[in-house]
């Protein structure tokens, strides 16, 4: 998704003075991050074996068909479609068909309804909203044969403090955990530019204070750019990370652009090599602009060449 809520920034930092329990929580995390991965972790590729390459659902020509835009991703290089929340059980079901027919697996959900209604509000319908959309998502993966959706945890504004945003989503979660479980579908929480969870320390801290194997971290190469490195996001996150979203980012002198796979600031080899450093076994879905057949195979061979280090 292109969502303009994803395409904003604001140049501010994190108080110093947030919270004594969560500096408690960043040093339990750092010290699970030693014994996980090591001091002198190996210096290892990208496993192209193990990484399964994903396209949006919304990348794929919209005049096709369901079955024929599957049967296109396919046909140009990609294992695996990220499809977004389908409240329609009718089209949902076609969906599924369409998947089965083409033989490629949607292997996530991108829920589509925590920007407008984030699980951070002080609004219970609007929370409630969120909520609902959550449901929906998990149960569209459960359908699907998906086995994680993808959410925006919380927004930051001038409405919802980040100490309210923490507290306030990571309780709300809690509430989806039971079903997560019953479905047997990951929460896998994106870092975005929401203002909220701005280094890999926090993230790490808010994943693991749930204690559930039922939530995870969905990490997005293209989105910390701006304000961090990837590789130390993916190094600190570790096994946390499920799944993966692949975009790059330029810096501009006037600005930035969001632009295609290896024409922006993404250091490809240094996150090559941190995914092969965690061992990350996942799948890798771009999340670029829609286009056409030839677009889209050259897509594939970028991921190909930058990621997985395949000729």
């Amino acid at each position: 998704m292109r969502n303009s809520s994803r395409r904003q920034f604001v140049k501010s930092s994190i108080a110093a003075t947030f919270a004594a329990g969560l500096e408690t929580s960043l040093s339990r995390s750092m010290l699970r991050e030693s014994a996980l991965l090591g001091e002198t972790a190996a210096t290892v590729p990208a496993d192209s074996a193990a990484i399964k390459k994903g396209v949006l659902l919304e990348m794929l020509p919209d005049k096709l068909s369901y079955a024929d835009r599957f049967k296109m991703a396919r046909e140009v290089g990609f294992e695996v479609v990220q499809a977004p929340t389908t409240p329609d059980e009718q089209i949902a079901e076609e969906i599924k068909k369409a998947t089965d027919a083409a033989s490629i697996r949607i292997d996530s959900v991108m829920n589509m309804d925590h920007w407008k209604y984030p699980l951070s509000s002080s609004d219970p319908a609007v929370v409630d909203r969120s909520l609902a959309g959550m449901r929906t998502s998990l149960h569209n993966a459960k359908l699907w044969g998906a086995d994680a959706v993808l959410l925006v945890p919380a927004v930051v504004d001038p409405q919802t403090s980040y100490r309210d945003a923490w507290t306030r989503s990571q309780a709300q979660i809690r509430r989806l955990i039971p079903l997560a479980e019953e479905l047997k579908v990951v929460i896998a929480i994106e870092e975005v530019w929401n203002k909220f969870l701005l280094s890999p320390l926090e993230m790490a801290a808010y994943i693991d204070e749930f204690h559930s194997q039922w939530i995870k971290s969905w990490f997005d190469v293209g989105n910390v750019v701006l304000y961090g490195y990837p590789q130390d996001w993916i190094r600190t996150l570790g096994k946390r990370i499920i799944k993966v979203h692949l975009k790059d980012f330029k810096r501009k002198e006037n600005g930035y652009a969001w632009v295609n796979l290896g024409e922006g600031d993404v250091d490809w080899r240094a996150v090559r090599q941190a995914f092969g450093e965690i061992g990350f076994a996942g799948s890798a879905t771009v999340e670029l602009e829609r286009g056409d057949e030839a677009y889209l195979r050259d897509v594939s061979n970028r991921v190909d060449r930058l990621l997985l280090a395949r000729p």
